[in-house]
């Protein structure tokens, strides 16, 4: 066992010395069972590659990282208890983990209760900046406000159907897409709102009261922030009633690759999705992951996804943040992190602000019949992720900095305070 502890030491370019400390422990805090396994599998695997990766280069101050896997199972409490674990039982150095904001709300209190350090992948709603979080998907104005602008100003579209899972992420979206809408002029009859459980199978009542509402002579367009495994069975349905792009296009904010290597996509050919990275994406970078994720999983089919690219960004902020604190030291890396500046997977670069959210660029893309997305829009520069709303008016006072001396995720700048911590407001909401 010595002999072969010694050889990964030299193997990975770390000294003896440092191979005997103890390692950087990072927690994986993704559903590997459930109703969100189809989406979250992939984002544990992503990270164990990063880790590996890193490890071949020398590890992260000399020292080895180490892979901390836990499956909260799609269980919004049990994510709790298993960030708990992670932190108070592991003592892990950081957390990538969660898709759903559910989820992330549950967990919330728990790493602000234990200073721990959350690096989220995904697309969701805004209202909140934590101290220990850091945001790597989009917030609204990435994602679901470019999408009804394109949707809007380049389709024409003038009824809009708001379809989500019942939780938080598409009821506050859905909330700040209502007023925007309505805004630019949209009238509340021109506006269908709908939600069903996680999970939801039988869409045929839902779909044909879409097809209904889309007949009024006016150009109607679905936004979905449907999430989860109850995807298939909602686009399989909108085949099945002969609902097409051309009639309803779909824009899905929830809908990447992965979910889309699971359906026949023949008759969805046409809908959209809005990203901030598509796996089409023509740059070196992207490239050079794809061949990256090929290798590690073995499948020359294997594809890849936004939260993916987000994982692979927050890594790499917190990596190069742990450099330059010299240390994986919670508050020292937090204050290390804000103005790294990381290259992204479309060619460009991402930024962590401020207020724990970075830039990304905004990417249109519609299925092909292969399961991939052709780019049909993108915005020309990269957009800072706003925490809080402009079109909420509980939060358009609001602005997040975590920098000395104002250290606060919803400061009021009318009122010239802070107000309660991202985990307070997360159980005030429950």
């Amino acid at each position: 066992m010595a002999s072969v502890a010694l050889a990964t030491a030299l193997g990975t370019g770390i000294t003896l010395a440092h191979a005997e400390e103890d390692p950087i422990k990072v927690g994986i805090l993704h559903s590997l069972s459930g109703t969100m396994a189809i989406s979250e599998t992939v984002l544990k695997d992503t990270v164990e590659m990063l880790i590996e990766k890193q490890n071949a280069e020398g590890g992260l101050l000399g020292r080895e990282l180490e892979a901390v896997v836990v499956d909260p199972a799609s269980n919004w409490p049990l994510f709790a208890e298993k960030a708990r674990e992670l932190l108070a039982q592991e003592e892990v150095d950081v957390i990538f983990g969660n898709w759903t904001s559910v989820s992330r709300k549950s967990v919330l209190p728990v790493v602000e209760e234990l200073n721990g350090l959350l690096f989220y992948p995904v697309q969701y709603e805004g209202e909140e900046s934590s101290e220990n979080v850091f945001y790597t998907g989009a917030a609204p104005n990435q994602q679901a406000i470019p999408a009804v602008d394109y949707l809007m100003n380049e389709l024409g579209v003038e009824r809009w159907v708001l379809a989500g899972t019942d939780y938080v992420y598409p009821r506050t979206t859905n909330k700040i897409l209502e007023t925007y809408l309505k805004d630019q002029g949209v009238a509340a009859e021109d506006i269908m709102i709908n939600y069903t459980p996680f999970g939801h199978s039988d869409w045929q009542n839902i779909v044909s009261d879409i097809k209904d509402f889309g007949s009024a002579g006016k150009k109607t367009a679905v936004v979905s922030t449907i999430n989860g495994d109850a995807n298939v069975p909602f686009y399989r349905e909108l085949g099945n009633q002969g609902i097409s792009a051309t009639d309803i296009p779909v824009v899905a904010f929830s809908v990447g690759e992965q979910e889309l290597s699971g359906i026949d996509t023949g008759p969805l050919v046409g809908h959209l999705a809005a990203w901030n990275y598509f796996m089409s994406v023509d740059s070196d970078a992207n490239y050079d992951f794809i061949d990256e994720w090929i290798e590690y999983t073995g499948d020359e089919e294997a594809v890849t996804n936004d939260p993916m690219e987000a994982h692979y960004i927050g890594f790499n902020m917190w990596v190069e943040a742990v450099q330059k604190a010299e240390t994986t030291e919670v508050d020292a890396v937090k204050d290390a992190i804000i103005g790294v500046t990381v290259p992204n997977l479309t060619g460009g670069y991402a930024t962590m602000m401020p207020n724990h959210h970075i830039t990304k660029p905004v990417l249109i893309g519609e299925i092909q019949d292969n399961g991939q997305f052709a780019i049909v829009w993108q915005t020309p520069s990269t957009v800072a992720g706003d925490a809080w709303s402009d079109y909420l008016p509980g939060s358009r006072d609001l602005i997040a900095d975590w920098r000395a001396p104002m250290r606060c995720g919803n400061f009021n700048v009318k009122e010239g305070k802070c107000g309660a911590s991202a985990g307070e407001q997360a159980a005030a909401a429950e």
